[in-house]
């Protein structure tokens, strides 16, 4: 091994009279008496304890830095007191030399390495590569290479190919805003960074390839978010010939239930087959198309109870759901603030009331409720000490706010979440089509290329005014694992007279087609094979395993919230001459 004998993680008693070789970084010195002192060296693998008995070397060791690297050649011998918690616990070495080979110029570090994740987040990222050097940041990174290779393994064992798509291409309306590329050899015209191979990936099953993956880089111009990096992130992207949606749930629930059961921070995970629920049964019991499996709680549906009522939030045509959290302990105090807390995520205020120990309403809005009692009772199925969150507004708002107290309350009352385990779970028959909020006109509701159900058929009926195209669902699917969307995927539309049928719903002829996604549009003229595909995060899944709450933890080198890298000092300004070569100009606000 380079300029060592064994690692810091690797001695034990049966090196014990061994002549060894060290490197590493120097992570503490502690002085006992006038001429002992204990010195922890570190690496990639672990930590040895050095005891220095020599008093040249100790004044030697005195003068280094911590954090500077140090190559140690010395005798092991066994520890007279001994740490249980260490691999190398048991063993030191007393060294005969020590040679600096990395001097650490400051004697203040901008944090303690071991006591990094303390730190101010931006600090962190400044200097990521000394918080890289703590072993419990380290861990989530050693955690995320294994995961990969996992993932690798398990979709080539499953016969499928892992193919590289290109980098630089064309921009793509794929609902986010791209990321542009200026092109000197053209000048005026633009490459894009890909948001995802979608495109390629489908050129690759109208090209003959029967199965296709890649642990692919997407390139996103968003906000950041605790589960969303901005600007650049990966997914186990994946494709598959004359595949139904069927067999895209067979290969996922094969591949990831092992990976999470083994790598994941808690041992338990889904077997196949997956939970599946459709898109409206989600927003209606949950509250959210992303549910949390692991809590026990529900919505329920009061709307005819309650419009009656003189509280003017629950009339006028509003929608009003019941959320029931038995058992609840939580004092008047802490319900206040879990509501506050929960109107600062839904945008929107909750209510509550609850029983008493005698079934009575009390509290919150329990006097608009008290006409309702028995009726109230029946439906949500009330006994003595429950909390009862109540949420209205017109629209989804009541469902959002229901979702956001179910999550909420869950983990706040004990008792409602199981913790400690992965609960996968399938959406599906998402809309094909909304209604937007801007414009006002019909819109795709999700991804463009995914098949209506009933195909052309369908897409028909709408066009001749015999069925409302908001009714029209889509064979497409979500993967969510405790709570966090891991995947979107679908069937494909194939076919290009139903891909044009369904662009014409939303206002965009056969030449808006050929225009916006040429290739494709061409390339299924050519006879195409029906398929089908979906695309893991592989961030959000690594972020689950390791039981994070932020994704910037399980990221070699995030950027922060605003999308900057403050260690590199991206992005950054280029010079006029660089400029010039582009055939760009800047020009101020």
């Amino acid at each position: 091994m380079q300029s060592r004998t064994h690692t810091c993680g690797e001695l034990r008693l049966a090196d014990i009279g061994k002549k060894v070789q060290l490197a590493g970084w120097m992570e503490n010195v502690r002085e006992v008496g006038g001429n002992l002192a204990f010195v922890v060296v570190r690496d990639f693998y672990g930590t040895t304890q050095l005891v220095i008995e020599d008093e040249a070397l100790l004044r030697q060791v005195k003068g280094i830095n911590k954090e500077s690297t140090i190559s140690v050649i010395g005798t092991v011998r066994e520890r007279t007191s001994k740490n249980p918690n260490l691999p190398t616990g048991e063993i030191e070495v007393v060294p005969e030399s020590i040679a600096v080979l990395g001097k650490c110029r400051y004697n203040e570090l901008p944090f303690e390495i071991n006591r990094s994740r303390e730190a101010d987040e931006t600090q962190r990222l400044k200097y990521r590569y000394l918080d890289l050097r703590n072993p419990a940041v380290k861990q989530n990174i050693i955690l995320r290479c294994e995961v990969i290779a996992a993932l690798r393994k398990a979709m080539l064992e499953h016969g499928f190919l892992e193919i590289t798509t290109p980098i630089l291409t064309a921009s793509s309306p794929e609902g986010a805003r791209d990321y542009l590329v200026p092109a000197r050899k053209h000048p005026g015209k633009f490459y894009a960074l890909p948001q995802a191979p979608q495109q390629f990936k489908q050129l690759l099953m109208t090209s003959g390839f029967d199965r296709y993956f890649q642990i692919a880089p997407c390139f996103r111009d968003e906000d950041a978010r605790g589960d969303r990096s901005p600007g650049e992130f990966y997914q186990l992207d994946m494709e598959m010939a004359f595949a139904s949606q069927e067999d895209v749930f067979a290969i996922l629930e094969d591949v990831l239930p092992p990976i999470f059961a083994k790598y994941g921070k808690y041992d338990i995970a889904s077997t196949a087959p997956f939970r599946r629920i459709g898109y409206t049964e989600a927003l209606e019991t949950w509250g959210t198309d992303k549910p949390d499996l692991r809590i026990d709680l529900t919505a329920c549906d009061i709307t005819d109870l309650v419009s009656d009522t003189e509280f003017a939030p629950f009339r006028d045509g509003a929608t009003v759901k019941a959320v029931v959290v038995s058992d609840c302990g939580l004092t008047r105090k802490q319900i206040d603030k879990l509501c506050a807390d929960i109107e600062v995520q839904a945008g929107a205020k909750p209510y509550w009331f609850r029983t008493d120990e005698n079934g009575a309403f009390a509290g919150g809005v329990s006097k608009f409720m008290e006409a309702k009692h028995e009726a109230l009772c029946e439906r949500l199925s009330l006994r003595p000490n429950c909390l009862v969150g109540v949420t209205a507004g017109k629209g989804g708002q009541a469902q959002k706010t229901a979702g956001v107290f179910i999550k909420l309350s869950g983990a706040a009352v004990p008792g409602h979440m199981d913790r400690e385990r992965y609960e996968f779970c399938w959406i599906v028959d998402f809309p094909m089509y909304e209604i937007g909020e801007e414009s006002g006109e019909l819109e795709f509701c999700h991804n463009p290329f995914s098949m209506p159900s009933g195909g052309l058929d369908v897409l028909l009926k709408a066009e001749r005014g015999e069925i409302d195209p908001l009714t029209i669902t889509a064979d497409q699917y979500d993967l969510v694992c405790n709570g966090v969307e891991l995947s979107s995927g679908a069937v494909r539309n194939h076919d290009p007279e139903i891909m044009i049928k369904a662009f014409e719903m939303v206002r965009l002829g056969e030449e808006d087609v050929k225009k916006k996604f040429p290739a494709m549009y061409n390339a299924f003229c050519y006879g195409a094979p029906p398929h089908a595909g979906i695309a893991p995060g592989v961030d959000r899944m690594v972020m689950l395993l390791a039981g994070e709450d932020s994704i910037r933890e399980i990221i070699p080198f995030p950027m922060n919230k605003s999308a900057q890298d403050i260690m590199m000092g991206a992005p950054s300004e280029v010079t006029a001459k660089q400029l010039e070569e582009l055939h760009i100009a800047v020009t101020a606000e």
